[in-house]
């Protein structure tokens, strides 16, 4: 294996890693009020969105 290859295994990994880490967990429980300003996350927003957490980005995407 040569540094190409690895530098190709290492690029993979970290890709696989970032994309994990952004993928919704359907299984979450969402939040029933916004964290910040504690006003209630509409239910639609929190069955859209599991782990729903901000109400502000919750308002600026149902618009």
């Amino acid at each position: 294996m040569d540094i190409i290859d690895t530098a190709a295994e290492i690029e993979e990994l970290q890709r696989n890693a970032a994309l994990s880490a952004h993928r919704i967990d359907r299984n979450a429980v969402s939040a029933e009020r916004c964290a910040e300003c504690g006003d209630p996350i509409p239910d639609l927003r929190r069955m859209k969105v599991p782990a729903a957490r901000p109400v502000r980005i919750a308002r600026a995407s149902s618009n």
